[in-house]
């Protein structure tokens, strides 16, 4: 008998230890295996019984232990279960967890003489009640057990006799399962069923960058053609390489030599597993073109098909790639799949899944795993032919039916970029219609005229589901590791974007909150440029960007250039161009004929501008402000601000004139009062004065004026990476197109170091406030900066004094008011202000890479619950 020193095991793997009692399967566990891999029937007895040995306890122990065993399979973890696993129906149960998660079962038999598990036994205390008959009963069991291992499953089965075997064994090598290959990230070119195609296949490759040359055969085994590939790219087949097409020899010598040249990956498809039992000795069904195959390996060497054959029996079901990021199957793969190793698996990668009925074409209806699939992996499959390859959950079926005269199709990865060659001619008509499954679609969706313009994606977008955005949420991020949602504030949110948001296809982006600078020390001042400025230099900031806040509504206008590049990419039919909204997700107009004017015109002035040519887009995603304040806050002007400028106006002169006939009699302590009375009669014409001066009367599109400071997303592209003065100037180019609607931003870019830039910013701040503006808000110079800490602030607002009093009330300078405020914390504001900012450019990142509509709302609903945390508004 072999002396094993090392024990070889799958990856993901569920490792039974058997033996009886006494025969060391803890401790053999605890030494070659961690801690947390362990599943011990005895602690599971002691978790719930308080005592290992209580037997009564057995069924409630093992529910528990298959609870255990189950959850880590799921996650796809090696686990170990240390039980005596004597008896074919404990194993039973154990064997079918091992299916249910496609997880290979591996039998360690530690046997050792019944002797020496006795006197084992009989050194612990815990075991002084185990009767003498227990470790015979448990050797009979595990010798009749010998034999029918391999039949319940076991795939992996290693027999240590005695003790020293046992303890000979120091390793455990885990070995990768054949379709790991996380380590292999690309770049790919993934290329959809060939079917003998091999005329098309040629010139797919040739325009993906690879030569292709027929040579002279030399021997027998030589493939007769030789391959270059593009500098560090892969072909990946996703099978089918054969049946129907007029040259399926070809397609294989092609295909054979680049994966033994190491220039392309190739997973089985079932045609290919067809031709491989032929090739056995199997018989086989000759039908779906497979005669053809058979006819043109007629005039081959029983050489190449001996290669064919051993080709064939060694490719893989299908591959996990690039961290896990990539997984390719000839026919998809569930995500529960993924990595796995089992019958159920293998055939899910040939066949898919079907739902066992047969349409009127005579072919099986299958399952459309994809409209459910939710997994972190993209997964690019074949083996159903489709008119377009269309993206649908981050998967993509890239056979688009060339041997039914479609097109041979390629996705380049990561670039997902398709490239596809047509046909040369139709070399086998579909049984079934290559479009029929989109009719399918479109017909259970009732409204085939428009249905038909949207894609897979946007249909099965349609319909949001209220699970993902219910309860505690953590959403990972790009800038941030995650951003959790509280359960409070997602029911928050859920009342706002059900009842009032537009249309959650527009809704690509909501704006972050901004914090304000630290208190500012001087007299009668609460926010100063000086604190944003050291702000950014404690963060390693070298350059910030000054622009002038402008005193409107925060907007976030997303515009097509016609109607029908909307529904071509937002999935909206019948709802115009495009949408302005708030940072709340609600439509910024309630007149829609102001809007659609509104639109026209801005429409009209990227034309101008030359937006589109230059972006070589259709659409874009604009954060903006839209003035006057009024547009959009009349309510709140009316009913707070106007409200209490004029009760304040009108009581505080009646009590300023009382006041002061009590002090002309000589009354005492009235100087005092009648100061304050008369200062807040001061402060509060102030106050009328200050919202004023961003009020005016909207009645046509004449009034209103847009402000754009970030471009943040065209066709392909965001534009986080730009820094904020390319934004200022791309933005004012397009302003000039239409002064009289669009007010380009001032801005100045300062030099923290240079006392002289510093200064003058700080002038300019002075200038602008003095004279009535908001004030300005500090950026950092790149739109997002490395810093000192992980993520810096994205912004910074600066107001001014007049512009406060609006926020805080008129009387918020007067003695005691001002001290009381000077203790506001921007920590709490801050925080939230990074949250919404990583929530924010993750969701607009998912949009444009093409991610399923309720990722991007995650990230959309994310912000919109934050805003629910308690903290002051006013900060």
């Amino acid at each position: 008998m072999p002396l094993y020193t090392s024990l070889k095991l799958p990856e993901l793997s569920l490792v039974l230890l058997i033996g009886t009692s006494g025969a060391g399967k803890s401790t053999f566990a605890r030494r070659l295996f961690k801690a947390t891999e362990i599943v011990s029937s005895d602690q599971c007895r002691a978790l719930v019984a308080d005592d290992e040995n209580d037997q009564s306890a057995t069924p409630e122990a093992f529910a528990l232990l298959h609870y255990l065993i189950g959850l880590r399979l799921k996650r796809g973890l090696l686990t170990v279960v240390d039980a005596t696993n004597v008896q074919p129906e404990a194993r039973k149960t154990l064997v079918q967890l091992a299916r249910d998660y496609h997880v290979l079962p591996t039998a360690i038999i530690l046997d050792v003489p019944d002797r020496l598990a006795e006197d084992r036994n009989r050194q612990r205390a815990e075991r002084q009640h185990m009767g003498r008959h227990v470790v015979p009963q448990q050797r009979q069991q595990l010798r009749r057990s010998l034999k029918t291992l391999k039949q319940e499953g076991f795939r992996h089965i290693y027999h240590l006799h005695g003790p020293e075997e046992i303890d000979a064994v120091q390793t455990i090598v885990r070995d990768p399962l054949y379709s790991n290959r996380k380590q292999d990230a690309g770049p790919f070119d993934i290329i959809g069923d060939v079917h003998g195609c091999y005329q098309e296949l040629v010139q797919l490759l040739s325009g993906l960058g690879y030569g292709v040359e027929e040579v002279p055969m030399q021997d027998a085994r030589d493939l007769g053609v030789r391959v270059t590939a593009p500098a560090g790219r892969r072909a990946l087949f996703l099978g089918d390489l054969v049946d129907r097409g007029p040259a399926s020899p070809q397609v294989l010598r092609l295909v054979m030599h680049m994966v033994q040249s190491g220039l392309a990956l190739c997973v089985p498809g079932n045609h290919d597993i067809k031709l491989l039992r032929y090739l056995n000795g199997k018989s086989v069904n000759e039908q779906h073109g497979f005669a053809e195959t058979v006819a043109q390996l007629a005039t081959e060497s029983d050489t190449f098909k001996s290669q064919v054959r051993q080709f064939l029996d060694g490719l893989v079901s299908h591959y996990v790639l690039d961290g896990g990021q990539l997984v390719v199957a000839h026919a998809g793969m569930r995500e529960e799949m993924q990595g796995r190793g089992s019958g159920a698996v293998r055939a899910f990668a040939l066949f898919g899944e079907t739902t066992g009925e047969i349409d009127e074409f005579g072919l099986p209806v299958r399952y459309n795993w994809a409209s459910e699939y939710r997994g972190r992996a993209m997964v690019v499959y074949g083996h159903t032919p489709v008119p377009n390859a269309e993206w649908l959950n981050n998967t993509i079926d890239i056979d688009t039916g060339c041997v039914f005269g479609g097109h041979l199709t390629a996705l380049r990865y990561p670039e997902r970029v398709l490239v596809a060659v047509p046909a040369a001619q139709v070399y086998c008509e579909p049984v079934r219609p290559l479009d029929y499954l989109r009719q399918q679609q479109e017909a259970a969706l009732g409204s085939l005229s428009a249905a038909g313009s949207l894609t897979a994606q946007q249909q099965h977008d349609d319909l949001l589901d209220i699970r993902d955005v219910t309860g505690k949420q953590i959403i990972k991020t790009r800038l941030l590791p995650s951003v959790t949602i509280r359960e409070e504030n997602a029911t928050a949110a859920l009342e706002v974007m059900s009842r009032f948001a537009l249309n959650p296809k527009w809704l690509l982006y909501l704006p972050p909150t901004m914090s304000p600078s630290e208190t500012s020390a001087l007299p009668d001042l609460l926010e100063h440029p000086t604190e944003a400025f050291d702000y950014f230099r404690r963060q390693g900031q070298e350059r910030v960007v000054c622009e002038e806040k402008h005193m409107g509504s925060r907007v976030v206008v997303v515009l097509a250039k016609d109607e029908d590049a909307a529904r071509r990419r937002f999935g909206v039919v019948g709802e115009g161009p495009g949408k302005c909204y708030t940072r709340t997700g609600r439509n910024f107009f309630t007149d829609s004929g102001l809007e659609a004017a509104f639109l026209t015109r801005l429409q009209e002035a990227l034309a101008t501008a030359g937006f589109w040519e230059k972006f070589q887009t259709d659409w874009l995603c604009l954060d903006a402000e839209l003035l006057p304040w009024s547009a959009k806050a009349q309510e709140l002007i009316r009913n707070q601000y106007a409200a209490v400028a004029a009760a304040a106006t009108a009581a505080l002169p009646e009590a300023a004139a009382v006041l002061t006939q009590a002090a002309a009699r000589g009354l005492d302590g009235i100087e005092a009062l009648l100061a304050r009375t008369t200062a807040r009669q001061t402060a509060a014409q102030h106050y009328a004065e200050a919202y004023r001066r961003y009020s005016w009367p909207v009645e046509s599109l004449a009034d209103l004026r847009l402000a754009p400071f970030h471009l943040l997303a065209t066709e392909g592209r965001t534009y986080f990476d730009k820094d904020h003065a390319w934004q200022m100037e791309t933005l004012r180019a397009i302003c000039l197109a239409d002064e009289a609607l669009l007010r380009a931003t001032p801005y100045r870019v300062v030099h923290l170091q240079d006392v002289a830039d510093v200064e003058a910013a700080t002038q300019w701040w002075t200038d602008l406030t003095a004279a009535g503006g908001e004030g300005m808000v500090v950026k950092p110079y790149d739109f997002i900066p490395g810093g000192r800490q992980n993520l810096v602030q994205p912004a910074l607002k600066c107001r001014g004094r007049e512009y406060l009093r609006i926020i805080y009330g008129p009387d918020y300078l007067l003695p005691g008011n001002l001290e009381r405020l000077r203790e506001r914390a921007v920590k709490s504001k801050r925080n939230l202000a990074l949250r919404e900012f990583a929530l924010g450019v993750e969701g607009l990142e998912r949009f444009v890479a093409g991610a399923p509509l309720r990722e991007v709302h995650q990230c959309v609903f994310g912000v919109l619950a934050l805003e629910s945390e308690a903290i002051d508004p006013r900060l």
